[in-house]
């Protein structure tokens, strides 16, 4: 084989790696503050950006479902604390 096929050869093999690689991976930019701050809080030393992230994500989308149901509850609290403060009576003795 010449050098211009395995050149060739070469070429094609890493375009049809790379497509395949690419479709599954994106590059991100970050700043350096958060970069150290992602270092700090691996679990172990050789996790991944990825896995570290992807961990993070899973967090955050549970903390965020578990807090939609605390401002609901919240707002129901609020209509009936509105009820008990809001009264004749409390306007009396605030008057008195």
């Amino acid at each position: 084989m010449k050098l211009y096929e395995i050149n060739f050869l070469v070429l094609q093999l890493y375009t049809k790696y790379s497509e395949c690689i690419m479709k599954e991976t994106t590059t991100l930019q970050i700043e350096k503050k958060t970069l150290k701050l992602l270092k700090e809080i691996k679990d172990f030393p050789r996790q991944t950006y990825n896995e570290l992230i992807s961990k993070m994500a899973e967090m955050y989308k549970q903390f965020k479902s578990n807090n939609q149901y605390d401002e609901f509850l919240h707002k129901i609290q609020q209509i009936k604390m509105k009820e008990l403060w809001d009264n004749k009576e409390d306007e009396e003795w605030e008057n008195a």
